[in-house]
């Protein structure tokens, strides 16, 4: 009995937690996410605005140069480093004016001195796992 009890209470502080975020890269954050989903993602921080809580993550991709907006409301203060690694854990709003998104930030975490490819490459070959874990539930099932 007590077994079940605390597993109905796990299961009801599981629903309470907010999503992990799925790992974006910063060249794929646009319109095609949907409003409210949690997202990581990544970048050098190129400005931060404390009055308008708002900050600026950049990342290269090929030769294009991607940017993330990021709210910073819940996570002030925090001391920002110009020009340093950092990555956002948060939810995607967008804007009414421009209708682009921005990162609400939950966690706001600097990391500089990170290996970027390896991280990427990490994002990689996690989403490789669950791709191949999602296809073997799908055949159980079927």
């Amino acid at each position: 009995m007590d077994s079940c009890f605390a597993f109905l209470q796990a299961q009801q502080l599981c629903e309470m937690l907010p999503s992990a975020g799925v790992y974006y890269f910063p060249w794929e954050i646009n319109s095609s996410v949907p409003e409210g989903e949690a997202l990581r993602t990544f970048g050098r921080l190129c400005c931060y605005d404390l009055t308008r809580s708002e900050a600026v993550l950049t990342a290269q991709h090929s030769s294009a140069q991607y940017q993330v907006c990021v709210n910073t409301k819940f996570v002030e203060p925090f001391q920002a480093q110009l020009g340093s690694f950092y990555i956002v854990l948060g939810e995607v709003e967008y804007r009414e004016e421009t209708s682009s998104p921005v990162v609400k930030a939950r966690i706001l975490t600097c990391v500089e001195g990170m290996n970027v490819p390896l991280l990427e490459q990490a994002i990689q070959e996690q989403r490789k796992y669950f791709k191949e874990r999602q296809e073997k539930r799908e055949s159980s099932t079927s």
